[in-house]
């Protein structure tokens, strides 16, 4: 079993900043991609960020030049340092990962629990 563990949200006033953490822990060999989703009340679920394992970002337009997706491959963690925030950023946040279980393996998706971002004034 995988599991990816999320910290860090909260309730933040709008232009605030928060960090979020998504650690994965498990019968992990290597990760390739790392990502951070959000699900907003009545909306579907959608990509915010996505990391590779050498480094590689790629953001929705709605957070580029104010979130920054990182990671540590040696903790097998990823983080989201989001800024500026707005109203309309406020939902649940998922980190997800793909992985292999030993080498040569197939490639497998695990999902966080979702923490919740909620930015109001």
């Amino acid at each position: 079993q995988v599991q990816l563990v999320e910290s860090g949200g909260g309730l933040v006033q709008p232009g605030g900043s928060l960090r979020l953490s998504c650690a994965a822990s498990g019968s992990i060999f290597s990760i390739n991609v790392m990502g951070w989703y959000r699900q907003a009340p009545g909306k579907l679920r959608e990509l915010v960020a996505a990391i590779t394992h050498g480094g590689i970002a790629n953001y929705a337009d709605s957070v580029k030049g104010r979130f920054t997706i990182s990671r540590d491959n040696a903790k097998n963690t990823v983080y989201l340092q989001m800024s500026s925030l707005k109203p309309e950023d406020t939902a649940v946040y998922y980190c997800n990962a793909d992985f292999r279980r030993y080498s040569g393996s197939p490639y497998y998706t695990s999902w966080g629990q979702g923490t919740q971002v909620t930015v109001s004034s």
